[in-house]
């Protein structure tokens, strides 16, 4: 009976403890404050103590969420979230009332203005989320006091300049993203300070100068994202220390060549994308003993010599891209492991046939641009598209003119009667379509990584289009993550005019966050960019409004080629993770002009004015030689008369 009681008693007691705790009341009257400012009572609705026991708004899963430190006499508010809600207007001062908070996150929200200096009195904070919302100014110094974080994104903004170099007295950060962010400039030397960091991402910025050596030093990295910048290579040979590596993203760089000798011991890398990092030289055998590889992709460079053997071993592999490069040869028999999903080998000049299991079903192969024996790939096709490549002259008996493709969609005619032939098929990661007519081709090269919706590389909406009498032509469209390529097949030579149709249907321009994203790509037509960082949505003003852009082209040998190609740039993931890369509505080529029929034409304007030109001189001689007649024989009346007295003389 007497533990029994002494048991009791220490649990009054504690309860009466527990009862006279109460919330700093300049904390209560800041969060109360906040609630207003925000127009949150509806759901967050605190009427007394918002740290009280078991409320309702303290849950882990609680949206939004106050959670306290009762730990002492009085309560704290530590956690405050408020994410997806849409919340708007500047940070208003109350909030850095709350000076105990360890974890903020205000994701997804439409918040604007610059970061106040304020923030620094936040100096508890371990978990800073700013992502994904409208700020604008330059990035405070003043985070570089938050000395506690542990995790910092303030990534999808509209920040100008250049990264704070206090950012480097973060020295217990782990996680900092920091992509579309807009900052720009030299990325600061103090960063090698944060020897904690595993996740970087740093993609989308307008960065400049080279890709920091230090990155080496920064060995507990696991996720390096660093694509759509203005940095110059090469990829320093320090990055052969990180080793713990799991997901590396570079892409995009200019300036010198890069090698992949610093691949080396990164055997935990499950993606490596290098692509568009002017990588030259041959592919390190070692790549074969990178296990665990699920996706590699090293398009977009200048890699040269044999694909290794030794990519036979990667039996986890899913994805490889290796388009667009000067490798040669033939491809390795086995290469096609039991997890490959797709494999693109399209614009190098390899020969030989095609490997074991390429017929697998559920495995898509892009192999155009090549000499490979692809017939059974690309069908009735595959002479037209070996007119791509520089070396092979091509001619047709029967030209076309013309095609026109509602890509995304199906068949459909125009209010300028302009027949669109449908683009339904459900293509691969590595995929080629020809049509049923050969008058034209698409292929594919890429996948949605992490999207939640899967690989779909077509879109619809069901909304109106503006702007225009064919909204039908626009509901749909064909989106790519990485490169998609249309080809006109069979042509006559000449010049033609080039009709890109877009409207931005994937991302809306509402006034919710999910209206913050921005998709932007470049397009080349015959190999020549004529679009650069383009943004439909801003082109357009505005989502689900067409836009039409027009350009002219020349063709000689029988195949147009437009290329809508992904260069790192843009946001990623908004409204969620995967969305980006080029999209299209529809396509229409037609022929200007044909070099030989204009031959012609000039010929005959010069036949027409020698004729001319002849038929007035002679017109002119007609005409002098009557004036002359007539001028001697007057002369000659005139002598008569002086010699005969005529009357006409007296």
């Amino acid at each position: 009976m007497g533990v029994l009681s002494f048991c009791l008693f220490v649990f009054w007691v504690s309860q009466v403890v527990f009862a006279q705790q109460t919330t700093d009341p300049n904390e209560v009257d800041a969060l109360n404050r906040l609630i207003d400012y925000w127009n949150l009572r509806d759901n967050l609705n605190i009427t007394n103590d918002p740290c009280i026991q078991n409320a309702a708004w303290a849950n882990k899963q609680a949206n939004p969420r106050v959670a306290c430190d009762c730990s002492n006499n009085t309560c704290h508010i530590t956690h405050l979230k408020i994410h997806a809600l849409d919340i708007s207007g500047e940070l208003p001062s109350e909030l850095f009332v709350l000076k105990e908070l360890m974890n903020l996150d205000f994701g997804k929200n439409v918040l604007n203005g610059a970061i106040p200096a304020e923030i620094e009195r936040l100096s508890n904070m371990q978990h800073l989320n700013l992502g994904i919302n409208n700020f604008t100014g330059a990035v405070p110094q003043e985070l570089g006091n938050l000395t506690k974080l542990i995790t910092l994104d303030f990534g999808s903004n509209n920040f100008i300049g250049p990264l704070p170099t206090s950012l480097g007295k973060l020295t217990s950060l782990q996680e900092l993203y920091i992509n579309s962010s807009g900052v720009s400039g030299r990325i600061p030397q103090e960063l090698a300070n944060l020897k904690s960091l595993r996740t970087l991402w740093a993609s989308d910025n307008l960065f400049t100068g080279k890709l920091p050596d230090f990155f080496g030093t920064l060995t507990k990295l696991r996720n390096l994202r660093l694509q759509g910048t203005l940095l110059e290579g090469p990829i320093p040979s320090s990055f052969s220390a990180l080793k713990k590596l799991g997901d590396l993203r570079i892409g995009d760089l200019n300036g010198e060549d890069s090698s992949l000798e610093f691949l080396r011991d990164q055997k935990s890398l499950t993606i490596l994308i290098l692509r568009n990092c002017l990588l030259s030289g041959q592919i390190p055998d070692q790549l074969g003993n990178f296990s665990q590889l699920q996706e590699l992709d090293l398009s977009f460079n200048k890699l040269t010599g044999q694909i290794p053997d030794s990519f036979q071993d990667l039996a986890s592999l899913q994805y490889l891209y290796l388009g667009s490069n000067n490798l040669n040869g033939q491809l390795p028999a086995n290469i096609i492991g039991p997890n490959l999903i797709a494999i693109d080998v399209s614009f190098n000049p390899l020969s030989g046939n095609l490997p074991q299991n390429s017929m697998r079903v559920g495995l898509s192969m892009n192999a155009v641009g090549t000499s490979i024996n692809a017939n059974n790939l690309q069908g009735k096709a595959s002479g037209m598209l070996q007119c791509l490549k520089a070396d092979f002259k091509c001619s047709n008996k029967v030209p076309s003119k013309t095609f026109s493709v509602k890509c995304g969609g199906t068949d459909q005619t125009s209010a300028s009667g302009i027949e669109y032939e449908g683009d339904l098929e459900s293509m691969g990661a590595a995929s080629l379509y020809t049509s049923s007519d050969n008058l034209w081709a698409v292929s594919n090269t890429g996948n949605f990584i992490s999207n939640p919706n899967g690989q779909q590389y077509l879109t619809q909406t069901g909304s109106q289009i503006t702007g225009t009498l064919d909204s039908e032509l626009y509901k749909t469209a064909r989106i790519s993550p990485s490169s998609l390529r249309y080809y006109g097949l069979g042509l006559q030579n000449g010049r033609y005019s080039v009709e890109l149709h877009f409207a931005e249907i994937g991302m809306d321009d509402s006034h919710s966050w999910k209206g913050l994203g921005r998709r932007l790509f470049d397009v080349y037509i015959q190999g020549e960019i004529v679009l650069k960082d383009f943004n439909i949505k801003n082109e357009a003003g505005g989502s689900k409004k067409a836009l039409i852009k027009t350009f002219e082209a020349n063709v000689t040998n029988t195949i147009m080629d437009i290329h809508f190609f992904w260069a790192g740039k843009g946001t990623c993931c908004i409204p969620y993770q995967g969305t980006y890369g080029p999209l299209v509505s529809a396509i229409h080529v037609s022929q200007v002009s044909d070099g030989a029929g204009s031959s012609k034409k000039d010929k005959k304007r010069v036949g027409k004015l020698v004729g001319i030109s002849m038929a007035c001189v002679a017109g002119l001689v007609i005409i002098s030689s009557v004036f002359y007649l007539w001028w001697i024989k007057e002369d000659s009346s005139q002598h008569m008369r002086i010699y005969t007295g005529h009357p006409g003389n007296d």
